[in-house]
């Protein structure tokens, strides 16, 4: 980019020749005499040079919103150090299948939300320097616009990334304050020498480097949503500063926002049809689960309007278990697999399905088929041996819960199995070891009165004893 040959200012972007600033083309002319001594420079002005527009700045609504909204959430969960994600969807965090279902107010709720004590901490601090610098050098209502639409395309980020993440947070819109910074002071033109910006500039810079690789090092950071605000805030103030770069360019400015705000619409279109279905079913698994009936219907409409979609049917499949209506419920996954004979998911469930319905052949059919394409599913071994020992073959179930084990070292529940098939082979030796390695994976009265049992057929009673009293005291409710 081309610098004033009369002063060194870098000329802004789409120059097409020029060669003096705008600054010293008025000051050449004042002294010849040609304009007025009041004469406007058309220049940005400083950028920490705040304008006393009111008593309260818009930096500070904003921050007080943020508080508000945290200390009203408080109460509902009596904490502070976290919510729980299904309350922060309640207060309108940004999560894909809610918001691009139509909720789109989500997109503007959730940049005034916080997970925790320590997050809206961070980004309070953030908000006030980064807020009050960008409001000083834009002027009240383009610095809003400014933040409102980088918080828009950070949520629309997130959901590029993963549309299952929930996300809140001012930080993407913080992010988006920070690119609309280094947009204008690369691109703009100041009444002061470009080398007073660079300091603020290299901040500004290590601000975003530190905190992006921060965000790709630590879980539970959106680091996606903190991209989209950045890209959006760079376009924003990449293109006010070469197009409207003074206050007086206000319409220039509503042309851009009206601009950015198409395409970031078009932007949630495109990811409303990519996600059609996908959404619909994450938007339908969010129903409580105390209410199936709604949960039947609402994946019935999904199966209606996209038969061969196979997660629908499999979820549509579990909804109706959760009914207890067993037949509806295998036709469903039968169709799954129909409709893809490899699917895990279904295979499995229409397994554990046969097992609860006193099918046991059928189980073991099911759970083999399964081993044929897959012989180092843990849980197939598991059902296996289930569906044999449902069928008095204990020691053919012994040899899979092994293998089980062996494929899933801390799978619950499979060491408790295989204690009861040794007991049944009056092999308590073993039974009364794999019931204590169970033991060390998670406790319960069940396991303990097989303990007890155990105990008591290899003659040690006073270790059966214990057993029973603890059983007891598990099934005991806490006081």
């Amino acid at each position: 980019m081309a610098n004033c040959i009369r002063c060194g200012r870098q000329l802004p972007g789409f120059s097409f020749g020029r060669k003096v600033c705008q600054w010293c083309v008025q000051h050449e002319a004042y002294q010849r005499g040609e304009i007025a001594d009041d004469a406007p420079q058309p220049i940005i002005r400083q950028p920490w040079t705040r304008r006393r527009e009111s008593v309260i700045s818009l930096t500070q609504i904003f921050f007080g919103i943020c508080i508000v909204v945290f200390l009203g959430m408080a109460p509902d969960t009596l904490t502070i150090s976290g919510f729980p994600g299904e309350h922060a969807a309640r207060w309108g965090a940004n999560f894909g299948p809610y918001t691009l279902s139509g909720e789109w107010w989500r997109l503007l709720t959730y940049m005034f939300m916080h997970a925790n004590l320590m997050h809206i901490a961070f980004n309070m601090w953030c908000l006030w320097d980064l807020g009050g610098l960008c409001e000083s050098l834009y002027g009240r209502w383009t610095y809003a616009a400014i933040y409102l639409m980088t918080g828009v395309g950070a949520g629309l980020g997130s959901i590029v990334w993963n549309e299952y993440t929930l996300t809140v947070g001012a930080s993407g819109a913080v992010f988006g304050l920070a690119g609309a910074l280094l947009a204008a002071f690369k691109l703009g033109e100041f009444s002061i020498p470009r080398e007073a910006l660079s300091g603020t500039m290299r901040s500004l810079m290590i601000f975003v480097g530190f905190n992006l690789v921060f965000g790709f090092t630590m879980s539970g950071i959106d680091n996606a949503a903190h991209i989209g605000g950045l890209i959006t805030g760079l376009i924003l103030g990449a293109l006010i500063a070469l197009f409207a770069p003074r206050q007086e360019h206000a319409p220039r400015r509503v042309a851009i926002f009206a601009a950015t705000a198409l395409a970031l619409t078009g932007v949630a279109m495109a990811l409303t049809h990519h996600y059609d279905i996908p959404l619909r079913l994450g938007r339908a698994s969010t129903l409580p689960e105390n209410n199936p009936g709604d949960q039947v219907a609402q994946y019935k409409k999904l199966v209606r309007l996209n038969p061969k979609f196979v997660p629908g049917h499999i979820a549509l499949a579990k909804a109706y278990l959760q009914q207890g209506q067993v037949a509806p419920a295998e036709k469903e996954l039968q169709r799954a697999l129909e409709l893809d004979p490899k699917s895990t998911e279904a295979r499995l469930h229409l397994g554990l399905l046969y097992l609860n319905s006193d099918r046991p052949q059928d189980a073991q059919k099911t759970f083999q088929d399964e081993l044929a394409l897959n012989a180092n599913n843990a849980d197939a071994h598991f059902g296996l041996g289930l569906a044999l020992a449902a069928q008095h073959n204990d020691q053919a179930a012994v040899e899979e819960y092994k293998t089980a084990i062996h494929l899933d070292p801390q799978a619950t529940d499979i060491q408790y199995n295989l204690g009861l098939a040794y007991e049944r082979s009056g092999n308590y030796d073993d039974a009364i070891a794999a019931f204590l390695k169970e033991q060390q994976l998670g406790d319960s009265a069940d396991l303990e009165n097989a303990l007890a049992k155990a105990y008591d057929a290899k003659g040690q009673p006073q270790q059966a004893e214990a057993a029973r009293a603890k059983a007891a005291q598990l099934k005991s409710p806490a006081p």
